[in-house]
């Protein structure tokens, strides 16, 4: 049998057995895995605050800027904005990080390819969170720690388990 993991490697699926069978046209298959291990959450919790403090760069800063110039952008098109600063910031700290233990263009693919979907959903989360509260992309004192704790908590789920099920992981 041939192992092939869907777009999203079989996030949150519910799992009987060792391997679960999903998909008609070819052969899926997802491991099984436990959810309750605390050194898994300590890595995974660890990996996600290195994403966290390189996506925040980009993402507050963009907003910041737009906050403080005035320029008159949609709330859209400032959070669209803010979310690919957030992605380039979070994959060049990710590359400065793994370029300690591996050459610089090792260092760099590995950023890219090991946790953008993690990225984007911190970046999503954290943005919807200051729409929703702020009504636009502003930045209040009170509002960034929710969407910190937002920015962590979304994707903390998937970055366990990519750590049990792959193996994989991002800064180090």
């Amino acid at each position: 049998m041939r192992l092939t993991f869907l777009l999203l490697e079989g996030l949150y699926l519910g799992i009987s057995g060792n391997w679960t069978r999903i998909g008609m046209a070819e052969t899926t298959l997802i491991p099984r895995i436990s959810w309750t291990c605390q050194h898994t959450w300590k890595r995974a919790s660890i990996n996600t605050l290195w994403c966290l403090l390189g996506c925040s760069i980009g993402d507050m800063g963009t907003i910041l800027y737009f906050q403080l110039s005035g320029i008159p952008w949609p709330t859209l098109a400032i959070m669209s904005l803010a979310i690919v600063n957030g992605l380039l910031t979070s994959i060049a700290l990710e590359t400065f990080i793994l370029s300690r233990q591996m050459a610089f263009n090792l260092a760099f693919k590995t950023a890219i390819g090991m946790s953008f979907i993690s990225m984007i959903a911190m970046e999503t989360a954290m943005n919807v969170v200051d729409v929703i509260l702020t009504g636009g992309a502003r930045l209040t004192w009170w509002v960034v720690p929710i969407m910190l704790l937002a920015g962590f908590l979304a994707p903390l789920p998937y970055n366990y388990w990519r750590l049990k099920a792959l193996g994989k992981g991002c800064c180090g």
